[in-house]
């Protein structure tokens, strides 16, 4: 009886159902079990990734602090990227990156790499330098060591220390962070959801002042 009943389309049929909702049940179970682990671990992140205001109040110290925190140089990269001067960052980072080169055979093929991208005449994202320090620069890539960018990055980091970095200590990029959460504003505009809250405070110079 078994045998024949096995052998039956009607029973395979209602196996095949069977399984097939058992298994989207399964998924369904995982699916949600992921996201609910999922989003525990982004909520354990964005936790840990908070910026206190006396880091950021550091940032208003010097460029040093400033770009030294990896939060801080995003900042600063995206307000770079505004100004369409992001290629000075972008050098700086390309030069603390290559001193931290530990194989004297890959020098000067990274070293050719920065040159072209940052310095040479027909370079894709050419830094501001000073015809003596491009000279310099140049004559160091016939022997490149891990000091050869140097001068060059002295200078950049200089520039936009004395430029950028003062425009972007007044501008939104910084003092959306800098700013206390509801600071100016009234408590009905600010004991909301975080939403609300990140509104209330990206609005803070146009609103609050």
């Amino acid at each position: 009886e078994c045998s024949a009943l096995s052998s039956s389309p009607w029973f395979f049929s209602f196996s095949a159902k069977d399984m097939k909702h058992r298994l989207g049940f399964l998924l369904q179970k995982s699916d949600s079990c992921d996201y609910s682990s999922s989003q525990s671990k982004k909520e354990k992140i964005s936790s840990s990734q908070r910026l206190s205001q006396e880091e950021v109040r550091k940032w208003a110290d010097s460029l040093e602090n400033l770009i030294h925190h990896d939060r801080g140089l995003a900042a600063f990269r995206a307000f770079l990227k505004s100004e369409y001067s992001e290629e000075n960052i972008e050098f700086w980072v390309s030069c603390e990156e290559y001193k931290k080169t530990k194989s004297p055979a890959k020098l000067s093929p990274k070293a050719r790499k920065i040159y072209d991208e940052f310095i040479s005449v027909q370079a894709t994202k050419e830094v501001n330098l000073d015809s003596c320090t491009r000279e310099k620069t140049s004559h160091n890539m016939l022997e490149p060591t891990l000091s050869c960018f140097d001068e060059a990055q002295r200078k950049i980091f200089t520039l936009m220390e004395k430029d950028s970095y003062r425009r972007f200590l007044k501008s939104p990029y910084y003092l959306d962070l800098v700013s206390p959460p509801g600071a100016g504003c009234g408590p009905e505009n600010c004991k909301r959801n975080h939403t609300h809250t990140l509104d209330c405070n990206s609005n803070i110079i146009s609103q609050c002042a």
